[in-house]
């Protein structure tokens, strides 16, 4: 096999590619992962909802362990950015904003996704700790809490709505006043959920990172205990999938085959939150695990000519 050429190519080195290249290097495959270090769970301080984590466990902690255990079993990775894929008459050309031109028999594409968090001062250190994204994995730790959302429109709107299964005390914060339909405010209302008109400008936090409340454009001050962000606009980073022809829902996740996480474009498979599911990091681990699984079978079928 070529320098330049691999069995398995992973796109997207969070934890769903991570969990496929150990995998895969446990199969001792020759695979390269190619990571631009910007993933979202690189964002989130606290994991709570994990086996084995009953404290919380960050994203930045489980990346490195992922990497260090990957790359004990042979996995090489690079810093870079793949600009394009493109099918050959065998396998696929790989080509990265370093300048690189790769070759491989499969790939896997681990994307993910890109929350839309606005530029809002103080709010990065309370990520997954004091500030949430996710209800499923965190509506736990807001019960019987103060929570504040810090939102947009009916995406806020929403979030607000479901986290009164843990907690009566929200406050949503419209952030540049987004319509709210008439069927949503009414909800609201019903559930008695205040709702405040305002460009959010810093979150108060104690330490940098315990959510405190937040600061309005205007002077006004909300304090809470919580805080949940739920803007709307998170983008999907499908665009190399959609290149090489891979089937997209319209909200563009990937579609992918339940069982081996293949597309349906033959040796090209997804995995993680780029494909059409809950965002969880639990089932972005099983998705890698599953594809670099279906991933093996298919290099030694083609090993068997």
């Amino acid at each position: 096999m070529g320098e330049n050429s691999y069995q398995c190519i992973i796109i997207g080195g969070g934890i769903a590619g991570l969990q496929a290249a150990i995998q895969l290097g446990r199969y001792m495959h020759h695979v390269v992962v190619i990571d631009s270090d910007d993933g979202r769970s690189n964002a989130c301080r606290g994991y709570h909802n994990l086996l084995g984590w009953p404290n919380g466990v960050s994203g930045e902690t489980l990346r490195s362990l992922g990497k260090s255990q990957a790359m004990n079993a042979g996995i090489e990775f690079k810093k870079d950015y793949v600009i394009s894929l493109q099918r050959q008459e065998v396998g696929f050309e790989v080509k990265t904003k370093k300048g690189e031109e790769l070759k491989t028999k499969t790939i896997l594409l681990s994307t993910g996704i890109k929350d839309h968090i606005p530029p809002i001062k103080g709010i990065a250190p309370c990520l997954g700790i004091s500030v949430y994204v996710c209800p499923d994995c965190d509506g736990y730790e807001v019960r019987n809490r103060k929570t504040i959302i810090l939102g947009s429109g009916n995406t806020g709107a929403k979030m607000a709505l479901t986290l009164t299964y843990w907690t009566n005390q929200i406050v949503f914060v419209n952030h540049e006043r987004k319509k709210i339909d008439h069927s949503i405010l009414s909800s609201l209302k019903e559930k008695g959920i205040e709702t405040i008109e305002g460009d959010i400008d810093e979150v108060i936090a104690e330490d940098k990172t315990e959510f405190r409340g937040v600061s309005l454009k205007d002077g006004r001050v909300i304090s809470g205990e919580k805080g949940f962000i739920a803007f709307g606009g998170n983008t999907v980073h499908s665009e190399l999938a959609h290149d090489v022809g891979v089937e997209r829902l319209e909200n563009k996740h990937v579609l992918v085959d339940p069982r081996t996480k293949e597309t349906n474009i033959t040796n090209i498979w997804a995995a993680g939150d780029v494909v059409a599911h809950s965002e969880q990091v639990s089932i972005a681990m099983a998705d890698g695990c599953q594809a670099a699984i279906w991933i093996h079978k298919r290099l030694l079928e083609m090993d068997k000519g």
